[in-house]
């Protein structure tokens, strides 16, 4: 196991019993960041799903997901899908909640920035991966220089861009990917990986 994975289950002491906005109702439990407090790379979804609110862990279960960390060693490949082996890679969402019958609102999702932005902050990746087209909106808003309908996730699925800091990698929705779409995915980033991207702050810049 990872040295870091001590520190797996809310590594930031954040609110179990949080109510501050409309999604603590339809909730099962608040779904945490999780994986290695000092990884190298952070990948951000939307928002959890049933299987992630389940097991209390983001993209658990999430076989296209897992399966890409595991191709790409970030992931071990005989770990628990509800609690995967995570190293050099922490998972994360916009919100910490879920309502099963709908998306989360922009005033929902700025409730939760405060522990996105802290979990950044401590962690400070190197390279960020937004997970699908709402995620790849809010922190290219929040983190580059540049509006985030220029981004277009299908389009700069697997791509580098300069943000503050770090590189940029979006990449489709797993839900929404097809198989040619996931190899795109692990080659481009694997082929970062390669690299000296700790000084190498991305080949494209926005």
């Amino acid at each position: 196991m990872d040295a870091n994975q001590d520190d797996l289950a809310n590594p930031f002491g954040m609110d179990e019993n949080c109510e501050n906005c409309d999604l603590c109702g339809p909730r099962e439990r608040v779904v945490h960041g999780y994986g290695d407090v000092g990884a190298d790379f952070l990948f951000v979804g939307e928002r959890p799903s049933a299987d992630a609110e389940h097991a209390g862990v983001p993209f658990a279960r999430d076989e296209t997901f897992l399966s890409i960390l595991r191709r790409l060693m970030l992931c071990r490949a005989d770990s628990d899908p509800d609690e995967p082996e995570l190293a050099n890679v922490f998972v994360t969402y916009l919100t910490r909640c879920r309502d099963p019958e709908r998306a989360p609102t922009d005033e929902e999702i700025a409730t939760c920035e405060p522990y996105l932005n802290a979990e950044i902050r401590m962690i400070n990746p190197e390279v960020i991966v937004p997970v699908g087209e709402r995620a790849l909106a809010e922190i290219a808003t929040e983190y580059t220089t540049t509006a985030a309908e220029k981004f277009d996730v299908y389009d700069d699925h697997g791509e580098r861009f300069r943000g503050r800091g770090f590189e940029l990698v979006p990449m489709i929705a797993p839900d929404e990917q097809d198989e040619d779409e996931t190899q795109t995915f692990v080659e481009a980033f694997a082929k970062l990986m390669a690299s000296d991207y700790r000084q190498t702050k991305g080949r494209r810049s926005r």
